[in-house]
């Protein structure tokens, strides 16, 4: 299967650059990075150095993924090129799995008519991880016996947005589940609640993002009872989690019903 990246030279995108040309069923054969045009893969990405995709030259446009037929395009930029880079590659008929969160409700509502009427179809996944979803899953399953959730995620500095892909789903999967049964968040306004201090409420649920150097990716859902807290907390320490959950979506994507959202849909 031939893999193209868009956003090859980011922090994630070199990460999952490495892990698919790894794998054996994989062929990585196209990057896009605009300020790192002209170089080849195995300098923008050291740990390809070598390796068959070494020598392919990185793109600064998305014209370069149907130079090279690629079968699925892998696309991790971010919120402000990810909705019209979606709409452009289903456009051109080409499998597309988004890595990058910050997609508004219209640019989803586009790739899902895209989806639904064209040949190619679109896996977004706000975490490749594993375990964020199986904490997405557990999450929604616990809050049905104890309603009142609060949702903590810890990003390092320099993501731009807030609160993250991760624990917008995660909301999403408990309201969902729960309904009209999702208890209201408590103490979110008043005179003596500071604007923001009881975080964006999310599908009703507060959510809390916290950005500091140091951190990766992190989450904790906190649900609490009479006299009990239970807290489902996952951690992603290093970019590597990322690499099954993105190598899983490039392989299924292509036999998908139109578009769906969320890794646990590919489990």
């Amino acid at each position: 299967m031939r893999i193209g990246i868009v956003g090859v030279a980011g922090r994630l995108g070199s990460v999952l650059a490495a892990g698919i040309a790894a794998v054996e069923d994989l062929e990585l054969v196209a990057g896009v990075s605009p300020s790192h045009a002209g170089r080849p893969l195995g300098e923008v990405v050291p740990a390809l150095a070598g390796g068959p995709a070494s020598e392919v030259i990185v793109a600064a446009g998305l014209d370069v993924l149907v130079d090279a037929k690629v079968d699925v395009a892998l696309e991790v930029t971010g919120p402000a090129t990810v909705g019209a880079h979606l709409a452009w590659l289903l456009g051109q008929g080409i499998h597309t799995v988004v890595g990058a969160t910050g997609l508004l409700a219209s640019d989803l509502e586009t790739a899902r008519e895209l989806a639904a009427a064209g040949p190619a179809r679109a896996a977004i996944v706000p975490n490749f991880s594993i375990g964020a979803v199986l904490v997405e899953r557990f999450a929604a399953e616990a809050a049905r016996h104890l309603p009142n959730v609060e949702i903590v995620e810890l990003h390092h500095d320099r993501k731009v947005d807030a609160p993250s892909g991760t624990a917008v789903a995660t909301a999403a999967a408990i309201a969902s589940a729960l309904g009209d049964d999702l208890a209201p968040a408590a103490g979110v306004d008043g005179r003596a609640v500071a604007a923001g201090a009881r975080g964006a409420l999310v599908h009703g649920i507060p959510v809390h993002a916290i950005r500091l150097p140091g951190l990766v990716a992190h989450e904790e859902v906190l649900l609490g009872g009479e006299g009990q807290l239970l807290t489902l907390r996952h951690d992603a320490t290093d970019r590597s989690a990322y690499v099954a959950g993105a190598v899983l979506a490039c392989r299924r994507v292509g036999g998908l019903d139109g578009l769906v959202v969320g890794l646990g849909e590919l489990l």
